[in-house]
């Protein structure tokens, strides 16, 4: 079996793409003519559309769904001395955000049927030095947040939920922001919303939505027309209306998008139950098309079946005009974590994912013709390079 080769006839298909409509591309050259382009009005009217969503709690909108968990951290007290507890598959910046505070990140193995962290782990890393845990809804699926939550008030941890990827999502029926500790959404353009660069902080309180704001912006507090005061030392991390005004045109359609992936992720499922896909050993996510809101379908290579390493793979999809990503390297197999004592053989069954783990296109715009398209391809990469 041979994989087609991309022809000018057959446009690439890229890992995602972001769907952005004609009113809110008005709405944004509306915003550039008003003269007001930092934060102000649009951000605002996020803010506000964003906590009728989470269920009246208060939000705050940022220019990265990093500084909301470092914010988010620091609002809950963790600093030098400290111990956050976190998983060592995702996005690096779960963990960067722990060192950025001063504290040090304690990583526990996943579970490798949900690739989320594995919460039956969790208490035995627990140590008197622990403040708080940081979950990942790894592609959307959400933590088990019963079990979560059990376990942090146990303890008397805080939760600094990373549902950069869950915005959407539910727990049992409850959104994803609407319950629970400090919860971080992004907006980055390959999330089922965006703001082009951007993310929101879930609070718990007026008081900590107040800090927020103040970490937020170089922690100056105003007062009358000229009265300044800075009471603790903050960022430059505000949203500006420009990105505000495409999140307002985004969120009317969160359903709309979320429905429609979770259509083309069914088709993956039936298009990889065929016999011949099947026999491949192929590791498919959870099939929950109750919960998750289908950030990403992700697939695990049958490593040991094949003979060559996942880059080759992705090469040869490329070749056949279709894009693939790798969502996530191993953390604690980065440079930056090996000089803090972490190696190969500390996680096993996330080291595993984390080689063989690929992410197939998935977006609200493509048809089940692509989704057959992506399928067929990787089960003839795979067929032709099984070990004899």
């Amino acid at each position: 079996m041979s994989v087609p080769a991309a022809t000018s006839a057959v446009p690439f298909l890229p890992l995602t793409r972001p769907t952005i409509d004609e009113e809110t591309i008005t709405g944004v050259a509306e915003v550039l003519r008003s003269g007001w382009l930092t934060t102000g009005p649009k951000a605002k009217e996020l803010e506000a559309r964003l906590s009728d969503y989470c269920g009246g709690r208060p939000v705050r909108v940022f220019n990265s769904g990093t500084c909301t968990m470092e914010i988010a951290l620091r609002i809950a007290g963790v600093g030098p001395g400290h111990e956050v507890i976190t998983t060592p598959l995702s996005w690096v910046a779960t963990s960067n955000v722990i060192l950025e505070v001063g504290a040090r990140p304690v990583f526990v193995d996943i579970d490798p049927v949900t690739r989320n962290i594995d919460l039956g782990l969790v208490e035995a890393a627990i140590t008197p030095a622990t403040r708080a845990i940081i979950p990942v809804d790894l592609a959307g699926l959400p933590v088990d947040r019963d079990r979560l939550y059990s376990i942090a008030k146990k303890h008397n941890l805080r939760v600094v939920e990373d549902a950069a990827q869950s915005f959407g999502s539910n727990w049992r029926g409850r959104r994803i922001g609407s319950f629970g500790d400090f919860v971080s959404f992004s907006f980055h353009p390959n999330k089922n919303v965006t703001t082009i660069e951007g993310g929101a902080l879930v609070l718990n309180d007026e008081h900590e939505a107040k800090l927020a704001e103040h970490y937020r912006l170089q922690g100056v507090v105003r007062s009358g027309f000229d009265g300044m005061e800075v009471e603790l030392v903050g960022g430059k991390f505000n949203l500006t209306d420009v990105a505000a005004r495409v999140g307002l045109g985004q969120l009317p359609h969160l359903e709309e998008f979320n429905d429609k992936r979770r259509e083309l992720a069914r088709a993956y499922f039936e298009e990889f139950a065929a016999p011949g896909a099947y026999a491949l050993g192929l590791g498919l996510p959870p099939a929950d098309f109750t919960q998750t809101n289908w950030h990403m379908f992700q697939v695990v290579l049958p490593e040991k079946r094949l003979a060559v390493k996942r880059a080759e793979v992705m090469a040869q999809l490329h070749a056949a005009g279709i894009g693939t990503g790798v969502h996530y390297p191993a953390i604690h197999l980065f440079a930056v974590y090996r000089r803090l004592g972490w190696k190969a053989g500390d996680f096993p069954i996330a080291e595993r994912v984390c080689r063989s783990i690929l992410s197939l296109p998935l977006f609200p715009t493509m048809t089940r013709a692509d989704v057959a398209r992506v399928a067929n391809a990787l089960t003839a990469v795979l067929t032709t390079h099984q070990k004899p």
